[in-house]
């Protein structure tokens, strides 16, 4: 143990009297950490992040390869290695003394790093600083162990100069280290998986960002313990005192030897992908860490309040204040400024009633396969400032899947709630649409999208295995049809035990509803909210009044009984519109307009002409529904003939206003209003202090002119300023 000590001591002493060691371990370093911290403006959150992750792995890699592995080299060919032969020692002493001399050099850089990102930048101190350090501390004894490896199998400066290289600048430049890795194609960023440095970045920001333990990065710090070992180990067996005892070119091989631990992690990451992932979420939470300022603009709070000229401070995803005036200065709370004189901030609107696997109209070619049409379409809805929409009939493992991807941050889009396939009845409406596939399909697409229990001890099951699925709602149908289409109707005692389980389970029960009568059935289930209300006949306003006293919500959609006329009457005015045609897919508009017209949809046209369905008694119905105080909310239908996805609730509040609704009222339906059905309103749906920074900034004054809501500036999703130009460029 003496030895080992000594050896410590007497390598440190020497470190420390070496300028260039002092300059490169500590000098230089921190020079580049402060002028990215300047260039990235670290003081704003999510910057500071990317510059600590960034300036600390450089240097494990630095202090690794350059600082264990070229040194070990240089001292072997200056003969200072030599000197030591003579003593009783074995090569362990050495191999462990500079291990260690290299962590303890390095340590206190990385506790400098984030004693000033916490004192000069503001960044908040990790509460798991012990993950933090055991983790760094990991790293940098993994790649000095990789350093002796490489010092053992060369044989001269120039070779190790080279071989340093080839694994140096692949894992600076490819692991996210220097650029962030969520920009690299997928194929690229799978085979960086196969980098030790990459699980060091991810780990690190892992535990910045999301307050990660050491546990839950168990099998990246597993690898590094194994690289640890193997790497000592192998460097021990190969160790030479002089320059002249040269070792055979096929030695270079146990440098793959040591790396195994990552080959082996790479190769279960290809076939997971979770990693991969995990470096996306990262990036996108990240993004949402900035800090800005929205300022001068006219601020809608939801729930009523206007503040005519005010302020919004958006820190680290969140709402941080909300001012009334001009607020404080930028430098003061060191944000960046959005300025928006002239204009409106809103909460993020909220459509509450859209079928994502639908496009609104005719794909050439056929339709999408449902998760990436889901996706694209929640990024034509995010680009719209519609920040969260609730999917009610969609395929249900496709819609649970994108659910995750999106709501993680792997993808960017609109936060998704989802109610799940279906409650109606055997030849219900909603089991037409998959009716004439072949038994095999029908079943299966059946089992995604409907349930149609024959007694109410079996809607209780299957309303639990629905919760347990992770549904966020469920959705039942009351709908008989009329004239062409004529439907089976659920039992009302089914519908009961459905609400009731539902109430049990903690799940918003939302029921489709087609005239009067249904709209009585679903208020007498107790349902939470009543979706399309009636398009065939007058709701009584006692219904309405009954509603009140329930706290039932009305969704009127009225969206959708205008895209059904206009699509009888052959008219394409809606797929004209400016924000459709931005977001819209061009052949899916262009081939809608087409069809609509022709000779292949007149029978179809003419067959939904029978339907009774009427858009003045919808406006009709909800003009009585607002003048009986009954609680609005917005959906659109959206994914049905000429509704597509994307700024739907803005045209949804266009027709409210024509109806004759206060642009108020109807604004709070669509963002407070909305959040309480989805029982969210304690994080979106108003602009408070504490909420999600999910916010849309429009150009006018929706509250005079509810068309400026078409008038999108900028569009903030959990404190990300969303660049709207690259939601459709997601791989």
């Amino acid at each position: 143990m003496k030895s080992y000590l000594a050896l410590i001591d007497l390598d440190l002493r020497l470190a420390l009297r070496q300028k260039s060691v002092l300059f490169f371990n500590y000098m230089f370093p921190l020079g580049f950490f402060i002028a990215f911290a300047q260039i990235m403006h670290g003081e704003r959150g999510g910057g500071m992040t990317y510059i600590l992750t960034m300036v600390t792995i450089i240097g494990v890699l630095s202090n690794g390869l350059l600082g264990a592995g070229v040194r070990a080299v240089q001292e072997r060919e200056t003969n200072i290695l030599r000197r030591y032969k003579v003593t009783p020692i074995t090569p362990a002493p050495l191999l462990i003394a500079s291990t260690a001399v290299g962590w303890i050099l390095f340590i206190p850089f990385v506790v400098v790093l984030f004693t000033l990102a916490h004192v000069v930048y503001g960044m908040p101190w990790p509460r798991n600083w012990i993950s933090i350090f055991c983790f760094v501390t990991l790293g940098i004894l993994s790649f000095r162990a990789i350093g002796m490896i490489l010092a053992a199998v060369v044989n001269s400066m120039q070779e190790s100069q080279i071989l340093v290289q080839l694994l140096y600048l692949p894992m600076m430049l490819l692991s996210g280290a220097t650029f962030p890795a969520s920009i690299f194609p997928s194929w690229l960023l799978v085979i960086t998986q196969f980098l030790p440095a990459t699980y060091l970045v991810s780990g690190l920001q892992g535990m910045m960002l999301r307050q990660e333990s050491l546990a839950q990065n168990a099998p990246a710090a597993l690898a590094l313990v194994l690289t640890i070992a193997l790497g000592l180990f192998i460097s021990y067996k190969l160790f030479r005192w002089e320059k002249e005892e040269k070792i055979c070119t096929s030695a270079k091989l146990w440098i793959g030897a040591v790396l195994m631990p990552f080959v082996v992690l790479g190769s279960w990451q290809v076939h997971t992908r979770q990693n991969v992932e995990k470096t996306r979420i990262l990036a996108r939470e990240m993004a949402r860490q900035g800090t800005f300022l929205i300022r001068g603009a006219r601020i809608f709070i939801g729930d009523g309040k206007v503040i005519e000229s005010g302020a919004v401070l958006i820190r680290d995803g969140k709402i941080a204040e909300v001012y009334e005036g001009p607020g404080p200065g930028p430098e003061t709370v060191r944000a960046e400024t959005v300025e928006a004189a002239g204009k409106t901030v809103l909460p993020g609107l909220i459509d509450v009633h859209v079928h994502l696997a639908a496009s609104g109209g005719w794909p050439p070619g056929g339709s999408e396969a449902p998760e990436a049409a889901m996706q694209r379409a929640l990024a034509a809805y995010l680009y719209s400032g519609v920040t969260t929409v609730r999917s009610v009939g969609d395929p249900l493992n496709a819609v649970l899947k994108v659910r995750s991807m999106v709501n993680r941050g792997e993808k960017l889009g609109a936060e998704l709630f989802t109610c799940g396939p279906m409650f109606t009845a055997q030849g219900g409406h909603g089991t037409e649409y998959f009716r004439q596939l072949p038994s095999n399909i029908r079943e299966r697409a059946a089992q995604q999208l409907v349930r149609t229990p024959a007694s109410a001890e079996e809607a209780r099951r299957q309303v639990d295995e629905i919760k347990s699925a992770g549904a966020d709602c469920i959705k039942a149908v009351l709908e008989a049809g009329g004239g062409s289409m004529i439907f089976n109707r659920l039992d009302t005692s089914i519908l009961l035990a459905i609400s009731q389980e539902a109430r049990e389970q903690g799940l918003p029960l939302a029921v489709h509803t087609g005239d009067a009568r249904d709209v009585a059935d679903a208020i007498a289930a107790h349902a939470d909210s009543i979706e399309h209300g009636s398009l065939r006949g007058t709701v009584p306003d006692a219904l309405f009044q009954q509603m009140v006293r329930q706290k039932t919500f009305y969704d009127p959609t009225l969206t959708a009984a205008e895209g059904l006329s206009d699509f009888i009457a052959g008219k394409a005015d809606l797929l004209k519109r400016s924000l459709v045609q931005q977001v819209g897919p061009a052949d899916l508009l262009r081939s809608t307009e087409q069809g609509i017209g022709s000779q292949e949809t007149a029978a179809m046209r003419q067959a939904l002409k029978q339907f009774p369905l009427s858009l003045p008694i919808g406006v009709d119905n909800l003009r009585r529904a607002y003048r009986q105080g009954v609680t609005l909310v917005t959906g659109s239908d959206a994914g049905n003939l000429l509704v597509i996805h994307g700024p739907t609730v803005q045209r949804e509040l266009e027709l409210w206003a024509q109806a004759g609704i206060p642009p108020a009222v109807a604004l709070q339906a669509a963002t407070y209003n909305a959040a309480r059905l989805l029982r969210a309103e304690n994080r979106i749906g108003s602009i408070r202090k504490g909420n999600d920074a999910d916010l849309l900034l429009v150009d006018g004054n929706p509250l005079q002119d509810i068309g400026a809501v078409e008038n999108v500036s900028s569009v903030f999703f959990k404190g990300e300023h969303v660049d709207r130009s690259e939601l459709f460029d997601q791989e």
